[in-house]
């Protein structure tokens, strides 16, 4: 019995005369759709498989059906006679063009069993002169059928071997999904063995030398491996001590590692090819030979095994030493293997005498992570889901590691310059521009935003195009639009009669996550606010006398330029009186809050939809109560409607008050701070909500005019006490007037077994939820539509603002250029564009 093995992913193609059994083969082991017949495809396009006046149609469609699978990734067998060349070359082109390997198996049977088999297939049969035509062009072909392209090629010569013959399918050399890391990537060596070393101590690996104390393994306590890059010779000053170390640790099992450019030319220069010797290969061949035939034969045969590029992590992590786009993820091909070596070059030349490389990155879209070397930068940086870790330790700068899925960057200080560039690095975002200067190219989608080491956000074109609309026509100046807060999800309906939300199931969420303590704060009858305050206004670009800027969440200004002056003079001042400047180390100061009154921003929404229709609903549903009284007085029977339309008048009556609550005098602002968000160098998410909270008790105590406190609670969540209190302090608020709570981790940013945590959820009251829900919707049929909601999207949306936000904050706090800071809050706005379900 023999097996032939085909990979999982490729083109297989049957090559047989007449009669050799090939459509039983198909039959027997691929499936159904995996086999493009192309007796089938006469029959498609002719009405009978037998038509040979269909054939060139036949054959076009099959051809284009066959690519459309190779394409998404598909086994496709095609079983036709494919006796000529040239029939087969067609085949192998299109193989090439999907990138994907071409495997040849030949049913070479003696052309007696092909006619004896003819014989007996009825209104099927062939020609017996094109049998003995067809089997005249196979012989021919088998001489050179092994130097067509086909990546194998079978061949069975006998009916028993066919009958025998078993099928395997193997995963292509570089399909790694099923491994899940951790990983530790690691750029460019160039021959830096000492700083490779120190990485991947810094790294928490274990090293084992040899006799001579050199280097030859190293493993991670916590199962951890690196993932090199390639690129691991040349430049620097040992090579051989840099090939001992990751050879062993790629033997051990403890490292993957793919070629670099300088691993390609080594081993053509290993091989006696003739090579340019530059760009410090001779050296180190020189290097090499002090070390004796067998470790040349040893490294020789390392950098021949290495695969282009590896696919990890179910897909979602490509390592290539130059990139690769997505459509060459998990492909096998002379170009997919030169793209990953070489990256994406236009023919050019530039001033250095340097290959010119297209920014394949910049176009990048996929969802894959690609980690890459090659191309020297000076640093590493997220670009549309793609980073490079060249940090040209070699030239004097640095070695990074990038730990996955932590997405953390690790490096170390070169200890020495040891070569000079070819050009002068560049920043991975290409030629630096003003970091004041935004550009279309930041905001336009898709777009893969990298929120920091705590992952991803995707966007697509229509959410960056509803941003870019709202952004560019109402947004304050970018310049000081730092932060937008997330979205807030509220509870999960609640499973109390005539309640949508309760406190419960706030609770109960945070619970089910291991949170172990929340903070209960008072829902504010205002408008989300962000508030900036800043001594230098140098710092956030502005003229002199600029004190700093206050906006909606959505990056609208809440007051006119006189009385926003005014306002921002008067936080000055209690900022001064409170000494917070010194206290926090800053002289800027970004805060997160509420404005009131609500009336404020929302005026004409509330006289102009909430106004009128509790005017028109009070008054249709008092008329209607007073003529069916009158009626009732005449004898008619009217006693349910007129329960019912009095109930709907009680119900806009307090519709009507619930809005009005929010209606203030617009000379009366107030600011409720209830969270610090970023300083000089510093954010605070990590800070408890009590250090938050004080800080804005601090405020309110020097300026009560312009500040307000904000009640809060304390809640243990093993205990019922605790929660039955804070269940009794919400009714009071809420039966009171006030809109609600929101209920946050006492610890601020917390994780949890899968991820980040909510960092609050709303609970709001039962009067309050009437403006958003319209006056009846406490009635049973309406309640209980309502509670059918679903709040997992909002919830997911509100983390990626979450983690989109904090992003913003950091890179302000640390002067990254503004455009940097712009794309995140821009991300922010584009996930709101998004419709969700409104009963949310």
């Amino acid at each position: 019995m023999s097996e032939l093995l085909i990979p999982e992913t490729g083109l297989v193609v049957l090559v047989g005369i007449s009669g050799s059994g090939k459509s039983s083969f198909a039959a027997t082991h691929f499936g159904p759709f995996e086999v493009l017949s192309s007796d089938f495809f006469r029959g498609l396009v002719g009405n009978d498989e037998t038509n040979q006046s269909a054939t060139e149609a036949a054959f076009e469609a099959l051809n284009f059906v066959a690519g459309k699978r190779l394409e998404a990734g598909l086994l496709t067998v095609v079983d036709a006679t494919s006796v000529q060349q040239s029939a087969r070359q067609t085949l192998i082109e299109l193989a090439r063009k999907h990138d994907v390997l071409a495997t040849a198996i030949v049913l070479d049977l003696p052309i007696g069993v092909c006619l004896e088999r003819n014989e007996h297939r009825g209104d099927r049969r062939v020609p017996p002169a094109a049998i003995d035509r067809q089997h005249k062009q196979l012989r021919r072909s088998l001489k050179s059928l092994r130097r067509e392209g086909f990546n194998r090629t079978h061949v069975l010569s006998s009916p028993q071997e066919v009958e025998e013959t078993t099928i395997s399918r193997h995963k292509l050399l570089n399909d790694f999904r099923d491994q899940h890391g951790p990983f530790d990537i690691i750029g460019d060596v160039h021959g830096c063995l000492d700083e490779l070393v120190l990485l991947l101590e810094k790294l928490g690996y274990q090293l084992d030398r040899d006799e001579l104390g050199r280097p030859r393994d190293a493993w991670h306590p916590e199962g951890r491996r690196t993932v090199f890059v390639g690129d691991l010779v040349d430049r620097g000053p040992n090579s051989p001590g840099v090939l001992r170390l990751v050879m062993g640790m790629v033997a051990a099992g403890h490292a993957l590692s793919v070629p670099g450019n300088h691993e390609d030319k080594l081993v053509r220069a290993l091989r006696g090819s003739k090579v340019t010797l530059g760009h410090g290969l001779a050296e180190t061949l020189e290097q090499l030979g002090a070390e004796g035939p067998g470790f040349k034969r040893k490294v020789q045969d390392f950098c021949s095994s290495l695969i282009s590029h590896l696919v990890l992590d179910d897909g979602n992590l490509v390592v290539a030493h130059a990139g690769l786009i997505e459509k060459y993820h998990g492909r096998a091909s002379k170009r997919v293997r030169a793209f990953a070596l070489y990256g994406q070059v236009t023919g050019e030349k530039d001033e250095y005498g340097l290959p010119v490389r297209y920014p394949w990155a910049r176009d990048y879209r996929g969802q894959a992570a690609v980690v890459y070397g090659h191309t020297p930068v000076t640093e590493v940086a997220w670009i549309n889901n793609t980073a490079c870790l060249d940090t040209a330790c070699v030239f004097g700068g640095q070695l990074s590691a990038l730990r996955y899925p932590e997405q953390e960057v690790v490096a170390v200080d070169a200890l020495a310059q040891y070569a000079e560039p070819g050009r002068p690095l560049e920043s991975p975002f290409g030629p630096q521009r003003d970091p004041g200067v935004l550009s279309m190219e930041d905001v336009t989608g898709p777009l893969h935003l990298k929120a920091g080491e705590r992952g991803t956000v995707r966007l697509s074109a229509q959410q960056a195009a509803g941003a870019l609309e709202t952004m560019s026509r109402f947004a304050t100046d970018p310049r000081w639009l730092r932060y937008l807060p997330p979205t807030m999800s509220p509870a999960e309906s609640s499973n109390r009669t005539g309640f949508l939300e309760h406190p419960d199931e706030a609770f109960s969420y945070f619970r089910k996550l291991g949170v172990q303590e929340v903070i209960c704060e008072e829902k504010h009858m205002g408008s989300r606010a962000v508030l900036l305050l800043a001594r230098d206004p140098k710092r956030f670009g502005a003229s002199d006398g600029w004190l700093g800027a206050l906006h909606t969440r959505t990056g609208r200004e809440f007051l006119d330029p006189v009385a926003e002056r005014s306002f921002l003079e008067r936080a000055h001042q209690a900022m001064d009186a409170t000494g917070l400047w010194e206290e926090l180390g800053t002289d800027w100061v970004i805060l997160d809050g509420e404005l009131l009154p609500w009336s404020l921003k929302a005026e004409e929404l509330i006289k102009g939809s909430y106004a009128s229709v509790g005017a028109a609903a009070v008054a249709a549903t008092s008329a209607s109560a007073m003529i069916l009284e009158q009626a009732a007085g005449t004898g008619l029977d009217v006693s349910a409607l007129l329960e019912r339309t009095r109930r709907r008048n009680n119900n806009a009556l307090a519709f009507r008050e619930s809005y009005r609550r929010y209606v203030g005098d617009k000379n009366e602002v107030r600011f409720a701070a209830f969270q610090v968000l970023a300083s000089e160098a510093k954010t605070y998410e990590n800070l408890d909500h009590g250090w938050h909270l004080k800080i804005g008790q601090q405020l309110a105590s020097q300026a009560p005019d312009l500040f307000t406190t904000t009640s809060w609670i304390r809640v243990a969540l093993d205990s019922e006490e605790s929660m039955a209190q804070a269940v009794r302090w919400w009714e009071e608020l809420t039966d009171s007037g006030g809109e609600g709570m929101v209920v946050k981790p006492w610890l601020n940013l917390t994780r949890g077994p899968k991820g980040w945590i909510q960092p609050g959820i709303k609970v709001r009251g039962r009067e309050y939820l009437r403006i958003i829900y319209g006056s009846d919707y406490l009635e049973e049929e309406n309640l209980r539509r309502l509670k059918q909601r679903a709040t997992d999207r909002k919830r997911a949306r509100a983390m990626q603002e979450y983690l989109l936000g904090l992003e913003a904050l950091r890179l302000t706090a640390h002067g990254e250029p503004l455009w940097k800071v712009h794309q995140m809050v821009f991300g922010v706005l584009a996930l709101e564009s998004e419709p969700l379900d409104p009963r949310l």
